[in-house]
Order: structure tokens, then C-alpha cells, then sequence
């Protein structure tokens, strides 16, 4: 067994807010996050899989199609997006650091098995002081 890991960037901005409580809630709770302005972050995501060596090509799977899967599911709809607003995996729910990773993790969970791997590890790192790994259910 072997692991990879792809580094992809993306620059997104979200809000944190709990719509069932009211503003003073989410400011005791969100702080700063819970801005109505928004705010930005300059993201990494660390998308870690795992498998066997091919022997005829020596890889777990082709670096080139993993990254156009990332691109493509998730990189494109991320970038530049408000998180909170423009993202279909994300609708109707938090945009925090903790659920954005289950949410990639679910995107490509099922292409990274087509392409005869597993998920390991959605790694999404906010500032260089917070991050966030997922590893699935």
C-alpha cells in the first residue's frame, strides 16, 4: 500500500453563521467569521489517496487524471467562489473548514475509485495556523 498526496490551492470567501440564532449568538460564537461582509482565505487542500502499485506503469493511478478530477470537482467550483453562496456542494450548509473537507470528500470519493484508489485523507488547511484533515466515516 502506498499513498499520494495532490496539493491544490483555491481562494474562497465564507461566512460563518448559524441561522437559527440570533446575531448576538453568532458573534459570541463565530467572532470575526461571522462578518455579513464576508472574509477570505487564501486555501490549500491536501487530497490524499491510497492503493498498489501498477506494475506495468508504476504508479497507484496517473497523477494527470487525479488533478483533472480534483480540478474539475471541486478546484473550479471553489475558487474565487463565496463558499457560502456560490458552491452546489455546500448548499444549505455551514461553511466552515470542518464541513467544506467532508463536502470535497464527498465529491471525489467516487472518482478517485474509478480510477482504481481509495481516499485516504481530504486535508484543507485555512491559515497557517488551522487545518482540518478528514479521513471519512
Amino acid at each position: 500500500m502506498i499513498y499520494i498526496t495532490r496539493r491544490e490551492r483555491f481562494n474562497a470567501a465564507h461566512m460563518l453563521w448559524n441561522y437559527n440564532w440570533n446575531e448576538q449568538k453568532n458573534i459570541e460564537v463565530f467572532g470575526k467569521c461571522a462578518n455579513k461582509n464576508w472574509h477570505g482565505h487564501n486555501f490549500e487542500l491536501f487530497v490524499t489517496i491510497k492503493g498498489e502499485v501498477n506494475a506495468d506503469t508504476g504508479f497507484v493511478v496517473n497523477l494527470k487524471d487525479l488533478a483533472k478530477i480534483i480540478q474539475e470537482k471541486v478546484i473550479d467550483k471553489l475558487d474565487h467562489k463565496n463558499l457560502n453562496l456560490d458552491v452546489d456542494f455546500l448548499k444549505d450548509r455551514m461553511a466552515s473548514t470542518e464541513v467544506l473537507a467532508i463536502a470535497i470528500w464527498e465529491e471525489l470519493e467516487a472518482n478517485i475509485m474509478q480510477l482504481g484508489a481509495t481516499l485516504h485523507c481530504i486535508k484543507v488547511q485555512e491559515t497557517e495556523n488551522n487545518f482540518v484533515e478528514y479521513f471519512g466515516k
